[in-house]
């Protein structure tokens, strides 16, 4: 749509906006309070009277899930929701797909029931893991939502068996990647091994998605994925402070489930770089550090704000990693380090991406990368992707720990934070300005899976605890003119 090509129009002001957030990056690292990439496009928070989620003047919520109601299949809605995709259906209705990041003991946040007295409600074959004991918990579920009559029709439980389903990503072609943010192998509790993506069609009645591993893509700490509609290739983040941003080639554009190609993304002409910004490890105070101190720490920069780095992809082998050391290898074979690949979205031929412990304060950064224009291909070594570093903050008052992130229809970048302080849902304008949207106001727990209707401008978020999915609506376009 027409606001979201003026993302790249935008682009041009990102030059100029680079050098500011360069002079706040070196402004924070010295103590200096530099608030100049500070935006205020909506006015202060109102306090919201239910003590749930404060919002700016002129917007509202509705809570369209609660964990523990009874979905239209006869099962509980699972706890613990996080990354999520909203498809458009019709001009009125929209499909969302939303992960549940349980571990295998949460019984009492399970679909099931404590004693899993609803588990007969389904067809134990699409159960991913029975376990030994008990089904794993984690897994996906589908709310069909009426965004005219503000209301679900349908909710049901889409992916079961899996372990800590943390976020995903949307394919082009109507579906979604869960990804399980756990290594578990074989043995003890678990049946079979863990560490997968599985794909969870858009269903709009109740049904099970066949809970096939695509095991080619990688067994490792998954975190979020990204598909280029152009290639089919799919870009994941893995959520360690070591890990490696990755690509998969499929065999076949749009089945994944065919296999294909793994990489990770390497730095040409700086082999192993290590972009994580972190100051150097002094003494391990250092290792959660939430402060500036009076005198400048020595610190490594492996990527500075605003520069362009080429890159080139590493092939990677054994990749179900049974001791779990595919980014170790991935290092030592020349590839990028990242600090907590998290949330990432795909956007106008932009791939975002946010390193939640990135930075001189270990607070986050976001990363953007441009894929070539012959990606996949040997072409590509005469015309090599474009990583660019976009933000790094270094201040926990203006951005704390970068999560899931998305893209709305107008451009902006929306980011949800996860860190131990007052939990806010953060925007940043393609000029790299940065703007308050909301803030949870129940606890101190993350907002995840933030998703926008492209057909109505509703936001759609999940709070983790108390489990709750909520749908936010506002005049959204206001920002498009800052």
């Amino acid at each position: 749509m027409e606001n979201r090509r003026k993302f790249i129009k935008f682009f041009s002001a990102v030059a100029a906006g680079f050098v500011g957030l360069k002079r706040f990056t070196e402004a924070s690292i010295t103590g200096k309070q530099d608030y100049e990439n500070q935006i205020d496009i909506y006015g202060d928070l109102v306090k919201d009277p239910q003590r749930l989620i404060d919002l700016p003047k002129n917007f509202s919520y509705r809570v369209i899930s609660k964990k523990g109601n009874i979905m239209t299949d006869g099962l509980y809605v699972p706890g613990a929701p996080d990354g999520m995709a909203a498809f458009p259906v019709n001009k009125d209705r929209v499909l969302l797909i939303r992960n549940h990041e349980l571990n295998p003991d949460q019984f009492n946040e399970g679909p099931f029931g404590i004693i899993n007295e609803r588990f007969d409600r389904i067809d134990s074959n699409l159960v991913y893991d029975l376990g030994k004991d008990m089904p794993h918990l984690g897994g996906c579920t589908n709310i069909l939502y009426d965004l005219n009559k503000r209301k679900v029709i349908r909710e049901f439980l889409s992916l079961a068996g899996t372990i800590r389903n943390c976020a995903g990503g949307p394919t082009p072609w109507g579906t979604w990647i869960s990804c399980e943010e756990d290594v578990t192998l074989k043995g003890a509790q678990s049946l079979k091994n863990h560490g997968y993506n599985f794909e969870v069609p858009g269903y709009l009645e109740p049904q099970l998605a066949n809970p096939i591993p695509l095991k080619e893509m990688g067994r490792f700490n998954h975190e979020a994925v990204a598909i280029d509609p152009k290639t089919g290739i799919v870009y994941q983040t893995e959520d360690r402070d070591d890990g490696l941003i990755y690509r998969f080639i499929p065999n076949v554009k749009g089945e994944l489930a065919k296999g294909g190609k793994l990489q990770a993304m390497a730095i040409r002409e700086k082999k192993s770089l290590d972009t994580r910004n972190w100051p150097l490890e002094i003494n391990t105070n250092t290792e959660n550090l939430d402060f500036i101190p009076d005198r400048p720490i020595a610190r490594t920069i492996g990527i500075e704000i605003g520069h362009s780095l080429e890159i080139e992809w590493v092939d990677l082998d054994n990749i179900e990693s049974p001791d779990d050391d595919l980014r170790q290898r991935g290092y030592q074979m020349g590839a990028a380090r990242f600090a907590r690949g998290e949330g990432m979205w795909h956007d106008n031929n932009n791939i975002f991406f946010a390193c939640t412990n990135g930075g001189f304060n270990k607070s986050g950064q976001i990363f953007k990368y441009i894929p070539s224009s012959f990606e996949g291909t040997p072409k590509e070594e005469s015309a090599p992707g474009i990583l660019t570093l976009f933000i790094e903050p270094n201040n926990t008052n203006i951005v704390e720990f970068a999560d899931n992130i998305t893209v709305a229809p107008w451009g902006d970048l929306i980011i949800a934070e996860d860190g131990p302080q007052l939990q806010y849902l953060r925007g940043i304008t393609p000029a790299g300005k940065i703007y308050t949207l909301a803030c949870n106001s129940r606890n101190l727990v993350e907002f995840t899976g933030p998703c926008f209707s492209a057909n109505h401008n509703s936001l759609f978020v999940n709070m983790q605890s108390p489990g709750l999915t909520l749908e936010i609506t506002g005049p959204w376009k206001k920002s498009m003119h800052n």
